[in-house]
């Protein structure tokens, strides 16, 4: 029986190109719909671009610009950079300024205001009086009270990940004008967390399904106890307040931009032409609902949008919560401050996008931080993926289309070794697709390439090129086997290598439209206009980019 997916992807921040990390805490989400379509699931795989928040009312001002001529600008560069750039199959990417995004977020505000979940009161916040203005969160810096690293921000600290309480971090100051702020009362919305702490706590007691660190992390934040927090800003930019008498109050991006998920399943439903589609994956209480993104969003996927959702009543709450720890990049934070990152769009000029997902799944963070280096990038692109993978797959495929014109046929008729071979081959696709649904992406692409590695042996046994002088018969019935293991490569790979997939079946002669999550009949296979998947990294183009690295780092 088909289910109803739902795969969340965090919204990126339309403040700045996508770097390494942004990615890497994303592309499991791609992984999960890519798996859940070809197996008969519907899927419904959604993100959209971050638009609202200091961050690009910051980056608007560096630039001499307007917040929404930034946000426009970056979120035209998203779709590029993850659609065509990394191959993401989202079903709506959509935008936090789009009008459904507005109705959504106003309509949800509204309910739980009306329902005693978020109340009124007045309080002192922090004013900057030579800027003349409020400070929103990331206009204002200090030392984290809880773990002391200097630079954290007033709405969470991105060294330990805990969400902050502004009157408490010690030396507060301006990042504008570097002042110490002052204090001037304002009346402000406030979420009432308090009052859903308890039915929060249950539900993370009883889910199931979530990544180790987000689960610890979770329970952590609920062990120091929730507060209510303030949902509301006054800046201009942003989701206007749908109160009569505070529509110049703008809802906090934390708030506002969690419920892009729901406002681009309804902005889908409507592109489809089916105005309730949404429905059946948000009202329906068997459907499994994926959220993907990186460490210091999970508060905001365990916290806060779990407990709107508990407040809203009647929508479907998160499943399974996949969160990645940090990537870091030549064993040093990245920052795009220091200008210490690989922006993707630079990455994606001179390198093929398989090879990024590969290494940034294969390298994955999902348990512990993991490190992005361009050596290691290079020695597990030519080994592992040129050396293991690709190797066996060009091997098979172009010595039959060399040496069998017609293609080869599979018989019963073959060895123990087949057999056996076979059989690993059959075990795979249900042992990756436990490992695929827990999140486990890395294991699981590790099971694909035992496969690989298998067949290398196979083949190195077989001995084809010496066994087809004295019993082609022998060669032939070996090659099928081997061929029909590559066939099953080409679908177990198709959720983490998409590009990889499609290419393997052209040069098999198969039909891509066609791929489905099972293991494939038996059945004469011949090959065509075989040629290596991969180029090798050259050693050269490696040291150009470590100089780049160094070189950009250095610039202001």
């Amino acid at each position: 029986m088909k289910k109803k997916i739902l795969i969340a992807a965090a919204l990126p921040y339309a403040n700045g190109s996508l770097h390494l990390g942004h990615v890497a805490g994303l592309i499991g989400s791609d992984v999960l719909a890519r798996y859940f379509r070809i197996k008969g699931d519907d899927v419904l795989f959604v993100s959209g671009s971050d638009c609202y928040g200091t961050p690009i009312v910051f980056e608007a001002e560096k630039q001499n610009s307007t917040p929404s001529s930034i946000a426009e600008k970056y979120h035209q560069e998203f779709q590029e950079t993850l659609i065509d750039g990394m191959n993401f199959s989202y079903d709506f990417y959509t935008k936090t300024t789009s009008k459904e995004h507005h109705k959504t977020v106003q309509k949800i505000f509204t309910k739980l205001f009306n329902d005693g979940y978020i109340y009124k009161k007045t309080e002192n916040l922090p004013y900057c009086p030579s800027c003349e203005k409020f400070l929103p969160d990331r206009y204002i810096e200090g030392k984290c009270y809880l773990c002391g690293f200097d630079s954290a921000r007033g709405d969470q600290c991105d060294n330990c990940g805990n969400l902050m309480n502004t009157k408490e971090l010690i030396k507060p100051k301006c990042k504008t004008c570097e002042n110490t702020p002052k204090w001037k009362s304002s009346e402000h919305f406030f979420l009432k967390l308090t009052s859903l702490e308890k039915d929060l706590k249950k539900w993370v007691k009883e889910s199931k399904g979530w990544r180790i660190g987000a689960k610890n992390f979770t329970f952590q934040l609920l062990l120091q106890g929730l507060h209510d927090r303030s949902i509301t800003r006054d800046t201009l930019w942003g989701v206007p307040v749908p109160i009569k008498g505070y529509e110049r109050k703008k809802i906090y991006v934390w708030f506002e931009a969690v419920c892009g998920y729901l406002s681009a399943s309804k902005e889908w439903s409507k592109k489809i032409g089916k105005d309730k589609e949404w429905e059946k994956y948000w009202k329906n209480k068997n459907a499994i609902h994926y959220y993907v993104h990186g460490k210091d969003n999970i508060p905001f996927h365990s916290i806060i949008w779990p407990s709107i959702l508990l407040g809203y009543k009647n929508l479907h709450l998160p499943d399974r919560i996949i969160s990645s720890e940090y990537l870091t990049l030549e064993k040093k934070q990245l920052s795009k401050s220091r200008n210490w990152a690989i922006w993707i769009p630079d990455f994606l000029k001179n390198f093929d996008c398989d090879t990024l997902r590969y290494y940034l799944i294969a390298n994955g963070s999902e348990t512990s931080d993991s490190d992005f280096s361009w050596n290691e990038f290079s020695s597990r692109t030519n080994n592992e993926l040129i050396g293991n993978f690709g190797n066996y797959i060009y091997r098979v495929l172009s010595f039959i289309e060399k040496n069998f014109k017609e293609g080869v046929s599979f018989s019963d008729d073959i060895s123990p070794q087949s057999h056996k071979f076979l059989a690993l081959a059959e075990k795979t696709f249900p042992k990756t697709s436990i490992l695929i649904e827990e999140g486990k992406f890395r294991k699981a692409l590790q099971e694909i390439f035992k496969l690989a590695e298998e067949g290398n042996r196979f083949i190195d046994n077989a001995k084809p090129w010496a066994t087809i002088k004295e019993n082609p018969k022998k060669a032939e019935k070996d090659l099928a086997v081997a061929a029909h293991i590559v066939k099953c490569i080409s679908i177990l790979i198709n959720p983490f290598l998409p590009t990889t997939s499609e290419e393997i079946h052209i040069q098999l002669g198969e039909d891509f439209s066609d791929i489905k999550w099972e293991y494939p009949l038996n059945k004469k296979i011949k090959p065509s206009k075989t040629k290596p998947i991969y180029k090798k990294i050259e050693k050269e183009l490696i040291e150009e980019e470590l100089s780049k690295l160094k070189k950009q780092s250095t610039e202001k």
